[in-house]
């Protein structure tokens, strides 16, 4: 394939992965736009391979690392579950993580790439191959820590050393020392120790910066390593010279870096204080010491009675949260929700941007059960109709209910902006138990009068409303 036919071929996949971004910006339009972006890979790996960089001899194990590649993908994407989507994100971030350290130390050791450049031209070339490691390094031990954290592997509670913003000024002050001695190295046996050095204080800078963000910020942590996983893809076009790379990798990691934003926003969170960690527990640990404790006694409810709440009803607002996806009960919703809008009932969705283990993952299960788009809505579309709500349906959520967020300022999650389900005529809380949420915070939702709480598991409870109102 000529220089041109492979510029054209970069261009016209530059262009898809644009569309691709537009279409995953709409639940409409989702299918679409992944479409695009599978076209449009497509074209660029072809182009690749066929492109004047790649010779006869190199062709086969090229194709040998593909085969492996996609056998590997394709047996993740059917064998994982819909709860473990967030853990194959980070998996997935921390390979790209890891192919940027691995070209950056290839372009390194490889002495045909230095030898065609000028002095001037080799100098930004150590210093792209020198950033490519760095972010590759941090992307990679930052994604490792993430998926062991959304696994369950590793606490959700954040781990805060002593002195922890020293010990990142250190790290830093010694990233950019070994960085200057790298640049003026005189040969690769000189430069390898700085590169070593920096890519273990990279490695370590990755695992103490995700440590120290607690469990309820992991949803910010996702999208900002989507977005270092852009960068670090980005960093790696520069190193070989590969312009669709560089487009690709910025289109990555400034759409995840505005994604980041948008999370931290809906959470009141600034993401220099995300980054600093030490907000949040691990799942059902107590309420912090300042967090007021709400008096009371819940109001349990039984299946049946669920059944003759939602009957009863002209608006639902039904809620879910990662509860839902952990007892796999999108598709008895779904059920539900047909069941009630054939009896005349407007049932609509209220999904807060962080609810969930990742960016989207309610959208993504409601999708997957078919619930009609159309009715599914965002935070700000619909806050303001639960005074006017008969039932609000809340289905293993906890934080992004919790009204200590506007009422209690000693509360840790205190200014966010939160699902106000307190305000419709009856709430009803689907949960196992009285456990704290991820953020480990107590809610006193459970204990307002209007509020019921129906215990067990999500699925096995909405079978026994489903059959309830279909015997009606």
């Amino acid at each position: 394939m000529s220089s041109s036919l492979s510029t054209v071929s970069y261009i016209g996949a530059t262009i898809l992965f644009i569309l691709c971004l537009g279409g995953l910006s709409n639940q409409e339009t989702s299918r679409r736009g992944n479409l695009y972006g599978m076209i449009g890979m497509a074209i660029a790996v072809v182009a690749t391979i066929f492109g004047v960089q790649v010779t006869s001899a190199g062709l086969p194990y090229i194709v040998g690392a593909m085969a492996v590649g996609a056998a590997t993908g394709l047996y993740l994407a059917r064998m994982v579950q819909m709860t473990q989507m967030p853990e194959l994100v980070a998996f997935m971030h921390s390979m790209v993580g890891l192919a940027a350290m691995l070209v950056g130390y290839a372009n390194f050791v490889d002495p045909a790439v230095s030898v065609s450049l000028t002095p001037a031209e080799n100098a930004i070339h150590e210093i792209e191959m020198y950033l490519g490691v760095l972010i590759g390094a941090v992307t990679f031990s930052g994604s490792v820590i993430a998926f062991g954290k959304l696994s369950g592997k590793i606490t959700g509670k954040p781990v805060l050393l002593p002195g922890r913003h020293l010990l990142n000024l250190a790290g830093l002050l010694a990233v950019i020392y070994f960085g200057y001695a790298f640049v003026n190295a005189h040969s690769v046996a000189d430069a390898m120790t700085p590169m070593i050095v920096m890519t273990v204080v990279a490695l370590l800078f990755g695992v103490h910066m995700v440590m120290a963000i607690g469990g309820a910020d992991m949803p910010v942590v996702v999208s900002m390593l989507n977005s270092y996983s852009g960068w670090a893809a980005a960093a790696t076009g520069f190193m070989l010279n590969n312009d669709l790379l560089i487009v690709t990798g910025a289109l990555v990691g400034s759409s995840g870096a505005i994604l980041s934003y948008i999370m931290c926003a809906a959470m009141n969170r600034h993401f220099l204080s995300v980054i600093a960690g030490g907000f949040g527990t691990d799942s059902g640990a107590s309420p912090s010491a300042g967090a007021v404790q709400p008096a009371g006694e819940v109001n349990p409810i039984l299946a049946a009675e669920t059944a003759e709440l939602l009957r009863d009803a002209k608006n639902v607002i039904i809620v879910p949260g990662y509860g839902m996806a952990v007892a796999q009960a999108q598709h008895t919703v779904n059920e539900i929700t047909q069941v009630l809008r054939a009896k005349g009932i407007n049932v609509r969705f209220g999904i807060h941007p962080v609810a969930g283990r990742m960016p989207g993952h309610m959208n993504v299960l409601l999708a997957e059960a078919k619930v009609p788009y159309d009715i599914v809505f965002e935070m700000d579309e619909l806050n303001d109709d639960f005074p006017t709500t008969d039932v609000a349906m809340v289905i293993g959520a906890n934080d992004i209910v919790n009204p200590a967020a506007q009422d209690d300022p000693t509360s840790p999650i205190a200014g966010m902006p939160v699902l106000e389900v307190w305000k419709a005529k009856n709430s009803i809380v689907m949960k196992r138990s009285m456990a704290s949420g991820y953020a480990g915070v107590d809610n006193p939702l459970f204990y307002k009068d209007n509020n019921r709480m129906l215990f067990g598991d999500a699925k096995k409870m909405l079978d026994e409303v489903l059959v309830a109102l279909k015997a009606a």
